[in-house]
């Protein structure tokens, strides 16, 4: 008798060993189809990755910057040769009347 109680309970052991086993393989496969299912909907929702944003994020900083420099540059440039910003070109400079549209 003692014998085929621990044959029985080694091969208890070994069947529960083998069902977790199982269960850690398809918890693998749940995992991976769900990371592809998940993968997939974000393509379809045409996301943008936080690096790509902060990329961008920070370009569009450098040109605001950028654009205020000049600005700056302009209105001294402006003030250098006495004229004002709301003054038309003259007739032969670009963007003047025989600039042409």
């Amino acid at each position: 008798m003692v014998q085929t109680t621990n044959r029985f309970f080694d091969e208890v052991a070994r069947l529960m060993n083998d069902a977790a086993g199982a269960a850690q393989g398809m918890r693998r496969e749940v995992e991976t189809v769900f990371r592809g299912q998940a993968e997939r909907i974000m393509r379809e929702l045409d996301l943008v990755r936080r690096e790509d944003f902060e990329a961008v994020k920070e370009m569009a900083r450098i040109a605001r910057e950028d654009n205020e420099a000049l600005k700056a540059r302009v209105a001294a440039l402006e003030a250098a040769l006495g004229t004002a910003s709301a003054q038309a070109p003259p007739a032969g400079a670009p963007g003047g009347a025989s600039a042409g549209a």
